[in-house]
């Protein structure tokens, strides 16, 4: 029993301290993301998510979760730190690309957003879910 016990610490003493630099790795990476969305987005989603706007706490939760899918496929299947920030690097850039056009395609987005259209709110996070589902499956090769 004991040598049981030995064996696991000595696994978890090995595998942990890269679990957790992979885990955090990634997580700088969506955060970073979803500052470099906030910042790219013509409207102020944190301002409007105070005052009740719904559609803009929708498209804010929406890229949150868009650009976790990709980074999660990188998580899931690179085995190198570097790999993870080099492929989850690129997936983050492939979203905001990503919003990029849809705003270059729907140029209304800020007046619909800022006047709590749900409909467009949805669409946009329908567009940026389905890529980020790709974006993934390109990840995980």
């Amino acid at each position: 029993m004991t040598e049981t016990l030995d064996i696991l610490w000595q696994t978890l003493n090995s595998g942990l301290p890269i679990l957790l630099l992979h885990f955090l790795t990634t997580l700088a990476l969506l955060v970073v993301g979803v500052g470099g969305y906030a910042l790219i987005t013509p409207y102020h989603e944190r301002a409007l998510i105070r005052q009740g706007n719904a559609a803009a706490g929708l498209t804010l939760g929406g890229a949150w979760v868009a650009l976790a899918i990709p980074l999660a496929a990188t998580l899931a299947t690179s085995g190198v730190w570097l790999d993870i920030l080099l492929w989850g690097s690129v997936a983050v850039l492939i979203q905001l690309l990503t919003f990029g056009v849809f705003v270059l395609l729907f140029r209304d987005l800020r007046a619909s957003i800022e006047s709590g259209n749900v409909a467009a709110a949805a669409l946009l996070v329908g567009v940026q879910v389905a890529v980020a589902l790709l974006n993934a499956g390109a990840m995980a090769g």
